[in-house]
C-alpha cells in the first residue's frame, strides 16, 4: 500500500468500514504515524486534527476499532479500513457518525463464500466443505435436502437455539450447493430483485 502523505500535507483521509456489515462506520485523518500505529497495535488509529496528536479511536470511552484489513484507493490519497467496532463508534453514541444503525450480520455470507470457494479450490484433508465437495454433486443436494426437512421439524417446536443452529446449518449447504454448481448468490439476488420490481 502506497500512501503519498506529502499530496495533502501529511494528513490522508482515511474511511472506516464495518467489516462484517459492510457499513461505513467513520471518516478521520492519518499521518504516517497514525497508519505505522494502526498496523501496529491493530487497533484504528488517527491524528486528530484539533488535539494535534496521535488518538486511537475508543481511547477514552472503550469503543475500539478492531483492524481487519486496510488498503489505498487508486491515486495513493485515501484509505479504506476494514475493521470490527466494539460498541458504537460516534462519540454521540450512535453506530456510525452518519447515524445510521449498524446492526446487520449479512455481510459475513460473502467471507462465508469466499471461504466456500476457497475449499473448493484449494481442498484439504481437514476441511468438512472440501468433503463435501469430493463427494459430489448428488451428496452436496443430499445435505440441503436434509437440512431443509431439519429446520423444518425445528419449526414446529419453540427451541430457538435449535432453530437457528438447523437455518445456519441449511444456508450453509446451500452456498455450498451453489458454488459446486458453479452459480453465484448474486444470481439469485438478481432474480429476487428482478420479481420485487414486478
Amino acid at each position: 500500500m502506497n500512501i503519498d502523505f506529502k499530496k495533502m500535507d501529511g494528513l490522508v483521509p482515511a474511511i472506516v468500514q464495518d467489516a462484517i456489515s459492510g457499513k461505513v462506520l467513520m471518516q478521520g485523518y492519518m499521518n504516517e504515524a497514525a497508519l505505522a500505529k494502526t498496523k501496529e497495535t491493530g487497533k484504528v488509529t488517527f491524528y486528530s486534527r484539533s488535539k494535534e496528536r496521535l488518538w486511537t479511536k475508543g481511547e477514552t470511552s472503550g469503543n475500539f476499532m478492531e483492524l481487519v484489513s486496510m488498503a489505498g484507493d487508486c491515486d495513493g490519497d485515501s484509505i479504506l479500513i476494514q475493521a470490527n467496532p466494539l460498541g458504537p463508534v460516534c462519540h454521540t453514541g450512535s453506530d456510525t457518525c452518519f447515524d445510521e444503525v449498524n446492526s446487520s450480520k449479512t455481510g459475513f455470507i460473502d467471507q462465508l463464500r469466499t471461504i466456500i470457494k476457497d475449499r473448493k479450490n484449494n481442498p484439504s484433508d481437514q476441511s468438512y466443505t472440501a468433503s463435501l465437495f469430493a463427494k459430489g454433486i448428488n451428496k452436496i443436494a443430499q445435505k440441503v435436502g436434509e437440512e431443509a426437512i431439519e429446520i423444518v421439524i425445528e419449526a414446529k417446536d419453540d427451541n430457538k437455539d435449535l432453530f437457528l443452529g438447523e437455518a445456519a446449518d441449511l444456508m450453509f449447504h446451500y452456498l455450498v450447493l451453489l458454488e459446486a454448481k458453479g452459480y453465484e448468490l448474486d444470481e439469485v439476488m438478481e432474480v429476487l430483485i428482478e420479481r420485487h420490481k414486478k
